[in-house]
């Protein structure tokens, strides 16, 4: 007999493993691609501080590891591998699409979830991704209350990066924003707001160079950051405990590009049937998580997405 899945859902953080669990109590066959890093983004947050449930908070490697165990305690299956592409077939065959990982196999299915979120875009500099966790973060909101009372810098010069320097003055004693530019790029109101913040001190017309981790400790962990002014050259040490990056993030949606309909930013666009608002514009695929929301940015509200795709889509093969 056929191997034909009721869904696929490709990308395994909070958004996918929520629909697959979702699915899975509906007693839809689901099958689950869960990429090169199963868990996603949360399982580079060292802690989660924001997830109801846990008081003092948990380690998002454990979070994730946990959510996947409970994914397949429901009988949901795990690949590993990410998708090359999904191809429509013929709507009067048992299966609507055709999936193609990058391993050669193609999975047959009657509905798609896309799930695979957006990455955080980095400097790209020597030790940056080593220190993700210990000094560095591309999430205010995710990580600014392990900075208390610390000295932290925010790199970039948009909406998101005022709003991550704002809430961090907040939380710590001093926050540092360095800009290339000798403006913010962000909305008169964001920038007025930011500039005129007495706990925000601008670093106008520079960009980091170097990041160094402090290397007594078993850990490494970030110590000071090296800048430099474009206009003069000038470099000088900046000693830091917390470096944000808020450069912009990137939606894992190239895949799709010419198959459904994407926001100019390259996000998803969904909700153009009032009835099953998860769902893009070809009938039959459903989005979730940060590939859809470009403002948010949290696993709690990713996990509410993708709980509404899982919905969505048991409806929509009931009706079919």
């Amino acid at each position: 007999m056929e191997n034909i899945y009721d869904t696929v859902i490709i990308g395994s953080g909070p958004g996918g493993l929520t629909a697959a669990i979702y699915n899975a109590r509906a007693e839809l066959k689901t099958v689950v691609i869960a990429g090169n890093m199963p868990g996603g983004q949360l399982t580079t947050t060292t802690i989660v501080e924001n997830w109801p449930g846990f008081p003092r908070g948990v380690g998002g490697v454990k979070l994730m590891m946990d959510t996947l165990e409970q994914v397949k305690n429901w009988g949901v299956e795990i690949k590993n591998g990410n998708v090359l592409k999904i191809e429509t077939r013929d709507e009067k065959l048992d299966f609507r699409f055709e999936v193609e990982m990058d391993n050669g196999e193609i999975l047959k299915t009657k509905a798609v979830i896309i799930a695979t979120g957006a990455a955080a875009k980095w400097l790209e500099l020597p030790g940056e991704k080593e220190l993700i966790g210990y000094g560095i973060s591309g999430c205010a909101t995710c990580d600014g209350m392990l900075f208390r009372d610390k000295v932290v810098a925010v790199v970039g010069g948009g909406n998101a990066a005022c709003e991550e320097a704002n809430f961090l003055s907040k939380i710590c004693s001093k926050v540092y924003m360095i800009h290339r530019r000798n403006e913010l790029r962000a909305t008169p109101i964001e920038a007025k707001k930011t500039v005129e913040n007495n706990k925000i001190e601008m670093i106008w017309e520079s960009v980091v160079v170097e990041i160094n981790p402090n290397t007594e400790n078993l850990k490494p962990k970030l110590e000071n950051i090296k800048i430099k002014n474009v206009k003069t050259g000038e470099e000088k040490v900046l000693p830091i405990d917390g470096l944000f990056i808020a450069i912009g993030r990137i939606p894992k949606t190239e895949f799709v590009k010419d198959l459904i309909e994407l926001k100019e930013s390259g996000y998803i666009k969904v909700g153009s049937n009032e009835e099953l608002p998860s769902m893009t514009s070809v009938e039959g695929i459903f989005a979730s998580g940060d590939c859809i929301d470009e403002r948010h940015r949290q696993a709690i509200i990713a996990a509410g997405t993708g709980a509404r795709a899982a919905i969505d889509v048991e409806r929509w093969l009931k009706n079919r």
